[in-house]
């Protein structure tokens, strides 16, 4: 097949699968998924098996490569690899709320329950029986894809030949409560570390608190900046050069101009690039769903808070910034999320989430499985994934401290071939 795209290092090749909303009803209403195949221009011509890889989130598209790096650069030594575009994401029919706005909220609602990990691993299966049929293939999968992955081997490791996962090995059995109340604690590690390192920036974030809370400032998609948004940058302070990116966002916050001091519209802009809630609500719509099992959410996040009066803001204490955490609130302030402010209310709410793991079958799980587990994840706890690995047959880990939750995207290719080869018993190259 000639590729669609080649790119420095690699060829590309589109893929469109017309896959059923509902798997219960394979005749009933149509959505597409796309995939994105990779291949080193040596290799094109050669019958390689596939690596598909499940990207984090929930609610976010595959990566979409410039050249021949990182993780992809070892993975196709050997493989094809396979970026797929989660149903809702990417350029899989999209999920956002103008697909969703011919819908009453009960409908939306009800359309949003199919967009879980155990849909996502049923395209995949599809997808796999019409580009290889017959042949297995290994899947890699960061922080929520993760989860995937998991899913994966416990409804069809009869498609698997290998799994991997990078920072994102969930708890079997937790509910999001105890979740919630493990990353907290690793929130609060990180902003001390934060504060710590930079040591004016809580001058600087302060400063800024207290000029939004007194005027009325509007980001570049409108919305009015208040303090509740302005600590959700804390979710890259988990990232490999996150905290960066969030002290040098914050040293040009302020400007001083002749009628006075005013936000910088560089700040207000770049700000908006940091936080995706309006262009990707599937991310707040679903993401306290992933740890449901025949219980509701009930707005975990929020709730715990309540725990958690240091992340309460005001002027005589420090301002701290929260983490991978969503809130009801958002869905009064973010512009695109209001019109689906009672659907996620439903959601939050539903009891009857189907189980997602059966502790049994992955107990004799019998698809080799390796997972890098990084000590300091702000996103997963370390001890629940810890706590995982003993549960699930056939899998190895690698704890390191090297790396923050999305180590994969700044040292791909080493995290990948460590893995490759703990799960064959090698030696490193």
């Amino acid at each position: 097949m000639k590729p669609d795209l080649t790119l420095a290092g690699l060829t590309a090749i589109k893929h469109t699968f017309t896959l059923p909303l509902d798997y219960t009803k394979p005749d009933g209403k149509q959505i597409q998924v796309f995939a994105r195949e990779l291949s080193s221009p040596e290799n094109s011509h050669k019958a390689l098996p596939f690596i598909v890889f499940f990207q984090g989130g929930p609610g976010f598209g595959a990566i979409r490569p410039a050249a021949n790096g990182g993780w992809i650069k070892r993975a196709l030594k050997e493989y094809r690899v396979l970026l797929l575009d989660q149903r809702g994401t990417g350029l899989s029919t999209p999920l956002n709320h103008i697909s969703l706005s011919h819908m009453n909220s009960e409908n939306q609602a009800e359309y949003l329950t199919h967009f879980r990990a155990d849909n996502i691993i049923r395209d995949a299966e599809a997808i796999r029986e019409k580009l290889c049929p017959g042949k297995k293939w290994s899947i890699l999968g960061q922080s929520f894809g993760g989860f995937c992955v998991l899913k994966y081997l416990n409804d069809a490791p009869s498609g698997l030949s290998e799994a991997y996962v990078t920072g994102g090995l969930p708890s079997l059995t937790r509910h999001s409560d105890e979740v919630y109340q493990a990353t907290y604690k690793r929130v609060l590690a990180k902003n001390e570390d934060f504060f710590t390192r930079f040591s004016d920036a809580q001058t600087l974030v302060s400063q800024l608190a207290k000029h939004i809370s007194n005027n009325e400032v509007r980001i570049a998609t409108g919305e009015r900046l208040t303090v509740e948004m302005l600590q959700l940058l804390g979710i890259n302070i988990g990232m490999e050069q996150g905290p960066e990116s969030v002290y040098y966002l914050l040293e040009q916050a302020l400007i001083e101009t002749e009628t006075g001091t005013r936000v910088n519209p560089l700040f207000l802009a770049q700000f908006c690039q940091l936080l995706d809630f309006n262009t990707n609500p599937i991310f707040a719509l679903l993401h306290e769903s992933i740890y449901c099992q025949q219980s509701a959410s009930n707005w975990s996040a929020q709730r715990i808070r309540a725990q958690y009066d240091e992340f309460n803001y005001s002027d005589d204490k420090p301002f701290l910034f929260t983490g991978e955490m969503v809130y009801p609130w958002f869905f009064e302030q973010f512009t695109n999320l209001k019109p689906l402010k009672h659907a996620a209310n439903l959601l939050a709410t539903k009891e009857d989430w189907s189980g997602l793991y059966d502790l049994d079958t992955l107990a004799n799980n019998s698809v080799p499985v390796a997972a890098a587990i990084y000590s300091e994840d702000m996103f997963v706890e370390m001890n629940y994934s810890l706590e995982t690995a003993q549960q699930v047959g056939k899998l190895k880990y690698w704890l390191t401290s090297e790396y923050e939750h999305n180590g994969i995207r700044m040292d791909g290719e080493h995290i990948l071939d460590r893995l490759i080869a703990l799960n064959r018993g090698e030696q490193l190259r």
